[in-house]
């Protein structure tokens, strides 16, 4: 294997970004290819490092040679490797299926976009593979001011404000997080993650320490919307242009959440958590309130957009619970959840993408008779719903069944019961949809009368450059569910062991 594939599924993205930057004055169109060969090569790099480290194990790679506790380490293991792969995947059918909506929806500012959506991926990447509490901040900022811009080329009227709400919540969260590092690098003296926790094994009765896993976690959780720091997400997210909202919504939380288990796990340490704070009740009880509440928001929801951003707060509270269950099964559904969730939520809003593409709009007395207009992209939208829901055999379902066994092995019922509920409360949003899309097939005239039931509506399809990335990605949610042991058996749980 190239020893550099860990540099390389960095630097990739980070220098094609530049490269978008000079074309974008000097020849424009050049700027979509090279931004393509840049996540490209981050995709082909996160393939081979997953590889690798499924044959020989970990990876630990030094930033320009220098060795941690001085230099900056990047680690890559099996959770991680697995999340780049997401990540990469996920960054590159997106920019495929949006080259249309990208032009429709941004326009002449298309070039500044490559630029910054190759920042925001290398962010993502970034926090991903480092092995260092400080270089993660650096990166998670790089991840937050992209994000911001992109937003704020979405709507005119509520883009800018979104992305001023988020920016206001996410600086609070970065700061939070920088406080925790910095009592940790008080306290210990590194901020390389493996030996700030083997110097913390010692001093776990600091109230220093406390103090730092609060800052870093309520950093953490506000960067993530877990409710109920959630209200920055459904109008960034919403009024976001369909470009960005399809990387956004399932890339950043659930990048946040690996943090989270990161700091969990390689950090603070299980011991730490489960047996001196005792704090994991608590949090279970908070994340079982989030999925109630992200899925109460949904239903009250008129637009399809903003219905599938309450419905990722309530995904946060499963994958949030089942990480802090304090057992195998919990943490397993968890982190399986991360990978799932993160291709459900692409394929409802590649889905959501395309109609917001024909019909401009996606509020539900604008969806009528949208199984006979969209068909193929009705049936991505289906699938993708259906595995939200928890159908087998879909993947959605069998996170859920284990972060049910991992409930009920705990005594954790209110959160047993919170993800049974939310799945038929989302069944009872989804099919609400389906019955606009599919039964309700009268247009009405200007005067708000119907011109009867006769009436044929002709169908208008998204280009197929945005539906078959649609139809391929909602295919992968039944073939990741038939495969879901093979993850957990292959990754998951000898990451755990």
């Amino acid at each position: 294997m190239n020893t550099n594939y860990p540099a390389l599924i960095v630097i990739a993205p980070l220098l094609t970004a530049l490269f978008c930057g000079i074309f974008s004055w000097c020849a424009k169109k050049l700027c979509y290819p090279v931004a393509f060969i840049g996540l490209f090569i981050s995709l082909f790099s996160a393939i081979k490092l997953l590889i690798h480290v499924i044959s020989f194990g970990t990876i630990h790679y030094f930033m320009a040679g220098w060795k941690p506790p001085m230099g900056i380490e990047y680690r890559i293991d099996l959770l991680n490797s697995v999340v780049l792969v997401v990540i990469t995947s996920i960054a590159i059918i997106n920019f495929v299926a949006s080259y249309k909506s990208i032009e429709q929806e941004i326009g002449e500012k298309a070039q500044a976009f490559y630029t910054i959506y190759l920042l925001f991926i290398t962010g993502l990447i970034g926090v991903t593979v480092t092995g260092d509490l400080f270089n993660l901040y650096v990166l998670l900022e790089i991840t937050s001011l992209t994000s911001y811009a992109q937003i704020a080329m979405g709507n005119k009227d509520r883009g800018p404000v979104a992305s001023l709400n988020y920016i206001f919540m996410g600086v609070i969260g970065a700061s939070f997080y920088l406080l925790g590092v910095g009592y940790l690098y008080i306290m210990t003296g590194s901020l390389n993650m493996m030996d700030v926790a083997s110097l913390l094994q010692s001093i776990h009765g600091s109230s220093a320490v406390l103090i730092a896993f609060i800052f870093c976690f309520l950093g953490i959780w506000i960067k993530m919307a877990f409710f109920p720091l959630h209200v920055w997400l459904p109008n960034a997210y919403t009024y976001a242009p369909t470009a960005v909202s399809r990387a956004m919504a399932p890339l950043m939380t659930k990048v946040m959440v690996y943090v989270m288990i990161r700091l969990m796990i390689t950090v603070f340490g299980l011991d730490y958590l489960f047996t001196t704070l005792h704090i994991s009740e608590a949090i279970v009880w908070l994340a079982t309130i989030a999925i109630v509440a992200g899925a109460v928001m949904a239903m009250a929801q008129k637009n399809l957009k903003k219905m599938l951003t309450y419905i990722i707060v309530c995904e946060i509270g499963y994958m949030v619970g089942g990480a802090w269950l304090g057992n195998e099964l919990g943490m397993t559904g968890a982190i399986l959840h991360i990978i799932n969730d993160a291709l459900m939520t692409f394929a409802l809003f590649l889905a959501v993408g395309n109609i917001v593409y024909k019909l401009k709009n996606v509020n539900f007395d604008n969806l009528n008779g949208l199984f006979a207009k969209m068909p193929w992209t009705m049936a991505g939208f289906v699938l993708a719903a259906f595995s939200i829901i928890g159908i087998p055999p879909t993947c959605g379902f069998f996170s859920k069944w284990y972060l049910i066994l991992g409930a009920i092995e705990k005594g954790a019922y209110h959160f047993a019961g919170a993800l049974i509920i939310s799945s038929l409360l989302c069944a009872v949003l989804f099919f609400r949809i389906f019955e606009i899309g599919f039964f309700n097939n009268q247009e009405k005239d200007n005067h708000g009368g119907n011109h009867g039931d006769n009436k044929v509506i002709v169908m208008s399809e998204a280009p197929v450059s945005m539906v078959i990335p649609l139809l391929l990605v909602s295919l992968s949610l039944i073939i990741t569910g038939l495969y879901s042991n093979t993850i957990v058996n292959n990754i998951i749980l000898p990451f755990l062991h």
